[in-house]
């Protein structure tokens, strides 16, 4: 039998196949959690803190206790001893969990109270009756401010704001640096952004016989289960999660929040179900947002424009304590700061403070945003300075092919690729506009190299992640030889119910309409220790899938090699049937098969009945897609307007399972990059009130995105993909930024922050400080 099973003459792999959730979907016929309906159901409101830092004097529930509807109040007294872990721990940081709530407020949006009642609108307004007195305490916003000599500590008890600070990659990058002939120093601010998806948080908890249900808006059900039994001391037995559809998640809906385990805690106590969801307008304060970080990144390389060394001191913004993932999304910027590019010495400084802002966690790239903002910007100056074209420079560092697998300084190890073939394909791809309307135009070019496939277990131990990164997958063929999947990973939008089709329809060698797909429930399918996250699903659980198909393919042929009294190597696929090679006659059908199987008639000696098998990959390694990016923009130079007129991706992620997911894919994420490159952020005012002003790119921002995808496979991971979801996110605010330097090279050796919004283009123009 081939290696590609008996799917031979059905090449599902590869092909556009349209995506089956969205035929459901379209037709109004999604689940998402605000649909989940169930008898007695009632609703929860959070009332949150209207100050970023204070003592809480007085919370009395009387009165919303009175109002009419009202069935419970939890408070800070009811949840006392409720904590959320943090999977993720930084070296030195302080506590591993956090509560879900306290007497102390540490950002403006942190739960004070869940107020539930029959009816939304009764919750709404008992909630305003809440009374509430605070002992104000002086805010600190940005990260830079809190490690200032006297600034206002938020856990007066570690004697200081900063929760760890260590050094990965080359220690001695200094003396390299000292030496170069070249050093280009800047230092970056990256704007705080917001997840922002169309749908927002929600959860549906109910407590029934000892039995405590979630349906949740979430990537990780398992990893929502783990985190409720730890926090409300329940055994995992005792709680099912089930994932609903989901309107976006892009890192927001990796883990427990603290509001959502208040719903949890609200259900036990009342014994009855209770909804939950996000206001619109909590969502700035009340998900986790990310990014929002300074660098202090230099350069240092020889005349010829040859780099010999990089290194990034980092500062990142945690808000009011560590998250689930903790200072991950830092760590992840230090890892990948050498991108495709060769170089002596790299290395990073790594910091990370509180602040008096709502916490900081996952959004779609992780920190590889941030590292290619800072990186790439970098190398455009150094083109600059020495008077080489910007792609020139790039080819002249960029690690070649024939130099694959290698490790890089900052301990990543690079499988497969051809970083140098992409950016000379996307060269030829772009086209700068003519200059006719008074507005000055130029084109930029960004490229990285994005970690994906988050999974090696061991590896994951030892960057302090309290967390398994395997995945696990169930095929079944049933006596009607149909197939149903199981697997750990959840559907989040992203193609993967389709995804897992094709591979399984290939696999093992059936129609694609004949494959169903089961995923999101705990109590239904494997244990996934983190879900849909970090562009692993396909790459871990497809490898997981392709395992288990292998074996169950391996026993469809063996049943079939005993009742035809022929050697397995004998046999070949033909439609629907295995047969013996020269014989037509001799064969079987796959129902034919199964059916036996199923019935435990006539078997290969020593096999037990029934047609399933199930597999575990844990991941040898990373895999390592990558991707060049260019944008053309052009500058209104009277309002500092920058509008972008192309943009050209040129990207590989191994083998590609559904060409239009991922090129889909690709096109959602880049519309997030230029949102955040031109006009997104969270920003807080002095005394840590988050702006209501929050500007997500629309179709007239985004213009048409030309993708390409190369496809070189991964050595490490079965079926030779690599990540896809967060690539498009990670190269627009660096393609866009030096862009706009190409465009106005006067202010390009200042053009530091994101997002460059028309002010601060203005400004920079005008020769004045940024006003934001």
């Amino acid at each position: 039998m081939s290696d590609r099973g008996m799917s031979d003459g059905r090449p599902y792999v590869g092909a556009r196949t349209p995506r089956r959730e969205d035929s459901r979907l379209l037709a109004g016929r999604g689940r998402f959690v605000g649909d989940v309906s169930l008898p007695g159901m009632v609703h929860a409101v959070v009332v949150r803190s209207p100050v970023a830092h204070a003592r809480v004097k007085r919370c009395e529930t009387v009165a919303v206790r009175a109002a009419p509807g009202v069935l419970d109040v939890v408070t800070a007294d009811e949840a006392a001893g409720v904590r959320l872990p943090c999977v993720a721990l930084a070296p030195g940081q302080p506590s591993p969990s956090y509560p879900v709530l306290e007497e102390t407020v540490r950002y403006a949006g942190q739960p004070l109270a869940v107020v539930v009642a029959l009816t939304a609108e009764a919750a709404v307004d008992a909630a305003g009756l809440l009374d509430v007195a605070f002992d104000e305490l002086p805010a600190v916003v940005g990260a830079d401010n809190a490690l200032l000599d006297g600034a206002p500590l938020l856990y007066p008890e570690w004697g200081t704001n900063l929760v760890t600070d260590f050094v990965l990659g080359d220690a001695d990058c200094e003396e390299t640096i000292a030496g170069a002939e070249h050093v280009v120093e800047m230092t970056f601010r990256i704007g705080r952004a917001a997840p922002n998806p169309m749908e927002p948080r929600g959860i549906v908890a109910s407590w029934d016989g000892g039995l405590l249900t979630i349906w949740a808006s979430t990537q990780a059900p398992h990893h929502v289960r783990d985190h409720a039994a730890q926090a409300l001391g329940l055994a995992q037995h005792r709680i099912r999660v089930i994932g609903c559809d989901v309107g976006g998640g892009f890192g927001a809906k990796e883990h427990l929040y603290p509001d959502e385990t208040l719903v949890c805690l609200a259900a036990i106590r009342s014994g009855r179900p209770v909804r939950w969801i996000e206001p619109r307008a909590d969502h700035l304060a009340a998900t986790l947002s990310a990014r929002d970080a300074v660098h202090r990144g230099r350069l240092a390389f020889d005349a010829d424009g040859r780099f010999l060394a990089l290194h990034c001191d980092i500062l990142g913004d945690l808000g009011a304590h560590p998250s689930n993932v903790g200072i991950s999304p830092i760590a992840v910027t230090a890892t990948t700061l050498p991108g495709p590019y060769r170089f002596e010495r790299a290395g990073a400084r790594v910091r990370a403070a509180v602040t008096t802002t709502t916490p900081t966690g996952s959004y779609r790239g992780f920190g590889q945003p941030e590292a290619t903002w800072t990186r790439e910007r970098l190398v455009d100056e150094a083109a600059r300075r020495l008077g080489l074209d910007p792609v020139e420079i790039r080819l002249r560092n960029m690690i070649r092919p024939e130099e694959l697998p290698c490790a890089t300084r900052t301990w990543q190890s690079y499988d497969s690729g051809d970083y140098p073939g992409a950016l000379r394909a996307l060269r030829d791809l772009v086209r700068l506009r003519p200059s006719h309307d008074g507005r000055r135009r130029g084109v930029g070019f960004s490229c990285h190299v994005e970690s994906t496939g988050m999974g090696p277990s061991e590896q994951m131990k030892a960057a302090g992640i309290q967390a398994g990164g395997f995945e696990s997958s169930v095929v079944r063929m049933e006596p009607d030889a149909s197939v149903v999947v199981h697997a750990g990973v959840a559907g989040i939008g992203q193609g993967i119910e389709t995804a897992l089709a094709q591979l399984a329809a290939d696999r093992v060698g059936v129609p694609i309409d004949r494959v169903q797909v089961v995923l999101g429930d705990t109590a239904a399918t494997p244990y996934s220790p983190v879900g849909s996250i970090a562009s692993r699903s396909l790459t871990v659980g497809g490898a997981a899938l392709i395992q288990a198909a292998a074996r169950l393919r391996d026993r469809i042929v063996a049943i079939a090699a005993h009742q035809l009294e022929v050697a397995p190597e004998d046999l070949e696929a033909d439609g629907d049937s295995v047969r013996v090679k020269g014989d037509p006659a001799a064969r079987r059908t796959l129902e034919e098969i199964a059916a036996s199987a199923w019935r435990g008639w006539d078997l290969p000696e020593g096999m037990t009945p029934g047609l399933e098998e199930r597999a575990t990959h844990d991941p040898a390694a990373y895999t390592y897609a990558y991707g060049a990016h260019a944008a053309a923009v052009a500058v209104d130079v009277e309002t500092g307007a920058v509008e972008v007129e192309g943009y050209w991706v040129v990207g590989d992620s191994g083998v590609l399972v559904n060409p239009a997911i991922v090129e889909g894919q690709i096109r959602g994420a880049v519309a997030q990059g230029i949102g955040m490159a031109l006009t997104e952020e969270v920003v807080h005012s002095p005394d840590g009130q988050p702006l209501a002003e929050y500007l997500p790119p629309t179709t007239r921002e985004v213009p048409p995105i030309e993708v390409v995808m190369l496809q070189t496979p991964s050595p490490v991971t079965p079926g030779g993909m690599k990540g896809a979801g967060e690539a498009g996110a990670i190269g627009p605010p660096a393609a866009i930024g030096n862009a706009i330097a190409a465009a106005l090279p006067e202010i390009a050796a200042r053009l530091t922050a994101t997002p460059m919004t028309p002010e601060t283009v203005w400004s920079l123009l005008d020769g004045t400080r940024d006003l934001r």
